[in-house]
Formats: structure tokens, C-alpha cells, sequence
């Protein structure tokens, strides 16, 4: 575009040369070659900002009226000064301050961001960008795609364009926008920064305190700095590609090394939110090799299932333990994370076409995903807000427990697990000297008298453990 610029100045100033090189310039009066020059400035103006006015801006412009600053008031645990304090919230626990970015979606106040952005909210305020505060409610959250659904009583609101990002070229042009570092600077107007796209399809491998399924992001070097979390990445043409959600750096800065979620699996997740208030995953009842295939990530042998959960979909396609799935709905898959990632993107009742490699040979298979056997099975309520299920294989499977019996806390309130300790996902496996087999035993173990001291043994990340329990 430079060029084209540096060609237009230069025609007109060889114009007015040539006017000046006349042998017999006409006379002109003064009133008229003001005019001219008056036109010629304008016609050089006009070129210049056209020339300037690029795909790029065009596409900042486009997104920018939907893009919001989201301000989140948290409850952070101070950090555990005893053993003790890990079954307990420490009484230093404090309220923080947090911030990230989120973007409209639809004009009455549907907001997408990123899941970490809001985690344990207490309060949400939204920003937009004429610098109205509006409180937003949480609608509900993914922390396995880290997408979350806000929404503040608004109408009319300006919304972006959503484009597609399976269809992304390397090198091309792309356009990030967020709140870096909060109000720092100043204005509610999101900050725009530019790079390509470095690559796509990128499956980023689990570590630290990382909760959600990093798959088949887009990466860029667009510039992504903390606060940026669940804001646009746009195309040239101010179509939204992805979700701004996590960078690689050791400062903490941004290295050019960012990557966002597809807008695909964003809209998605969302949609469903909308909905159900909740995302409900697909189940396909089979596990494959991970720990080996995260040391040998290049692998291009495929996913070696480790087991199949009787009568689920995996074995109702007629898979077994030690095939490996080689293609899922044509794609290849080189290790676990591929896999994951086709399962991410998966609606119950979805089928997936796999190629298997078995002693046979290779062979097509069609799995009919369900629902997951915590969602369908039957929940006993205790302690008025605890919600129990019987630890069975198929539960077993899809949640990677240890011990084939017990009672799975499958949901609890914020009230009870700051009481108790417990956390769901926990599975209770005795109650004093009391084993617990099915969770219907749980209420009867839990019927004491006000003083007692009744300790619950418990599986947790596949450890056993326990607490100590005072009723009152």
C-alpha cells in the first residue's frame, strides 16, 4: 500500500513540475490558482487516505463496537499454613481483582470470553467501549474448552462477524483485540495489535495449573498480553476466527507466541450454554495410551486403546483393548491429543467414524456417542445439598477412579464444600470404620449426634485421604 502512495505523490508533483516548465503559462489569477492548488491538496489528501485506510483498519473497525472490558471480583485462598488447611478454606481468604476481555455475540447482551477470565466469580462488571459499567451475570461456564457465556441487560448492542477457522491460511493476516493490562491505559477502548497466523491445528500439552483442553488452537504473533484473555482474533476482514486465550512466555509478556480457540468450537460451547445452562460432553466409553504418548508426541503409529467400558458405544462398535485408532472423522491421528481434540468437539448422539488397526487388519468403525454415565445415573441428596452417585465400571471409566465401589460426590454448593472441605469429583470410600460400597449408604453413616467427630476417607486424584467432620 506504501507504494501506491509513493506513486500517486509522485505523478502530482511531476504534474505541478511540468506546469512550472511551461515556455507560456497562462495567466491565472490569484483566486483561481488558489482553487487549483486547493484541489490539488485535497486530490493528494484523498490519496494518502485511501491509502492508508487498509484491510486491517477496516477489520479493527468492524470488531471493535463489540469488543468489552470485563472487570471480575474473586474469592482467592491464601495459602495453606497447616496440613490441616487442606481440607478447609484458610481464614485468610480474600476478594481480588481480575480483568480480561469478552466480545458481543448477539444484541442483547450475550458476551463470549474465556472460562479463567470468570472462574469463581463473585462479581462481574462489563465494560463497553463508550465506558459504560454494566453488571453481567454468568450464564455458565466450560472450564474442558475454557468458554464462558456472560450477559448484561442491554439491547441493541453493536456484535462481531463470525467467520470460520478451518479454512485459515499460514502467513495470513489476523487482528487481536482486548484490554491489556486491565485500565492501565486509560479508556475502555480495546487495544488492536496485528500479526499472522503462525500455525494451526496446535494441540498444546497439559502442565502447571492448566484445567482446560488446549486443541486444535490457532497460533499467532499478533500480540497478546494478560488481560487479552477471551477476546477476538479476527481475519482481514473482521470476521472473528478465534478466542484470544493463553500465550507461551517467560516473562509473563507477550513473545509472539499466542493462541486462540477456534471460533467453531467457541460458538459452540456457547450456543449450548444458551441453552441447557451447562455443556454436556459426548461419551464414546474407550480410554487410550496418554502418559507414553506425551513423551513421544511426534509419534505418527496412532492411539492405542488401553480400554473399553462394557457396553458402551466404544465396545457396542465392536472396539477392544490393544487396537489402535489410527483416523477419526478423517483425521489422522498422531497421538492422544489428537484424539482429544476430535472428542472436544463432539455432541451427544454424534456419530465418529474411526479407522482401527487390529490383528485383522485395519477396519472402519462407527461409535455413537452418549451421554456420560455421571450424567444418566441416578443422584441420592444428603446433608441437604450433596449430591451422591454408586461408583459402577462405566462411571469408573469415565472418570478415571481407582476403587471399583463408593459414593462419587457428583455436585455439592460452594456453602458445603467451604464447610466440609469435600469437593466434587471426590469419591467416599469410608465413613469411620465403615466402608462405603453404594451412596446410599452415605446418609444412614451421616446420621450423628450434634458434637460428634466423624472422619470421612475419601479418593481424590487417585490418592486416598481424609478429613475430619464436627457437626454441630
Amino acid at each position: 500500500m506504501r507504494r501506491r502512495t509513493q506513486v500517486s505523490l509522485g505523478r502530482l508533483a511531476l504534474g505541478v513540475a511540468l506546469l512550472g516548465c511551461r515556455d507560456s503559462p497562462p495567466a491565472l489569477s490569484v483566486s483561481s490558482a488558489a482553487a487549483q492548488s486547493s484541489a490539488r491538496s485535497a486530490e493528494a489528501q484523498n490519496a494518502v487516505s485511501t491509502s492508508r485506510r487498509t484491510a486491517l483498519v477496516a477489520a479493527a473497525d468492524r470488531a471493535s463496537p463489540a469488543v468489552v472490558s470485563i472487570n471480575v471480583t474473586s474469592r482467592q485462598q491464601a495459602a495453606s499454613r497447616s496440613p490441616w488447611d487442606f481440607f478447609f478454606v484458610p481464614e485468610g481468604a480474600r476478594l481480588v481483582q481480575g480483568y480480561g476481555t469478552g466480545f458481543v455475540i448477539r444484541p442483547n447482551g450475550i458476551i463470549v470470553t474465556n472460562q479463567h477470565v470468570v472462574a469463581n466469580a463473585e462479581r462481574v462488571v462489563v465494560t463497553l467501549p463508550d465506558g459504560s459499567d454494566l453488571p453481567a451475570t454468568v450464564l455458565g461456564e466450560d472450564p474442558l474448552s475454557d468458554i464462558a457465556v456472560l450477559r448484561v441487560k442491554r439491547e441493541n448492542l453493536p456484535t462481531v462477524s463470525l467467520g470460520h477457522s478451518n479454512d485459515l491460511m499460514i502467513g495470513e493476516w489476523v487482528v487481536a483485540l482486548g484490554n491489556p493490562y486491565a485500565y492501565l491505559l486509560g479508556n475502555a477502548e480495546p487495544t488492536v495489535t496485528v500479526g499472522v497466523v503462525s500455525a494451526t491445528g496446535r494441540n498444546i500439552l497439559p502442565g502447571g495449573d492448566q484445567t482446560g483442553l488446549y486443541l486444535d488452537m490457532i497460533q499467532t504473533d499478533a500480540a497478546i498480553n494478560p488481560g487479552n484473555s477471551g477476546g477476538p482474533l479476527t481475519n482481514a476482514l473482521g470476521e472473528v476466527v478465534g478466542v484470544n486465550s493463553s500465550i507461551f512466555s517467560n516473562s509473563g509478556g507477550s513473545v509472539g507466541l499466542g493462541f486462540a480457540i477456534p471460533i467453531e468450537r467457541a460458538v459452540g460451547v456457547a450456543d449450548e450454554i444458551i441453552r441447557n445452562g451447562t455443556v454436556r460432553r459426548a461419551w464414546v466409553g474407550l480410554d487410550v495410551e496418554g502418559a507414553r504418548a506425551m513423551r513421544e508426541w511426534k509419534s505418527q503409529g496412532g492411539v492405542v486403546i488401553t480400554a473399553v467400558t462394557p457396553d458402551g458405544p466404544a465396545a457396542r462398535a465392536g472396539l477392544r483393548p490393544e487396537d489402535v485408532l489410527v483416523e477419526a472423522n478423517g483425521r489422522k491421528l498422531r497421538n492422544y491429543l489428537d484424539w482429544e481434540a476430535v472428542k472436544l468437539d463432539l455432541h451427544v448422539g454424534d456419530a465418529v467414524e474411526v479407522a482401527v488397526r487390529s490383528g485383522s487388519g485395519t477396519l472402519r468403525r462407527r461409535i455413537v456417542t452418549g451421554d456420560l454415565p455421571t450424567v444418566t445415573a441416578e443422584k441420592i441428596t444428603v446433608l441437604q445439598d450433596l449430591q451422591l452417585i454408586n461408583v459402577t465400571p462405566a462411571i469408573q471409566a469415565e472418570r478415571g477412579i481407582r476403587s471399583p465401589q463408593g459414593a462419587l460426590i457428583f455436585r455439592l454448593s460452594p456453602q458445603v464444600s467451604r464447610a466440609t472441605g469435600l469437593q466434587a469429583g471426590d469419591v467416599i470410600l469410608a465413613i469411620d470404620r465403615s466402608q462405603v460400597r453404594t451412596a446410599s449408604e452415605v446418609s444412614s453413616l451421616l446420621s450423628v449426634r450434634p458434637g460428634q467427630v466423624i472422619r470421612i476417607y475419601l479418593e481424590r486424584e487417585g490418592q486416598v485421604t481424609f478429613t475430619d467432620l464436627v457437626f454441630r
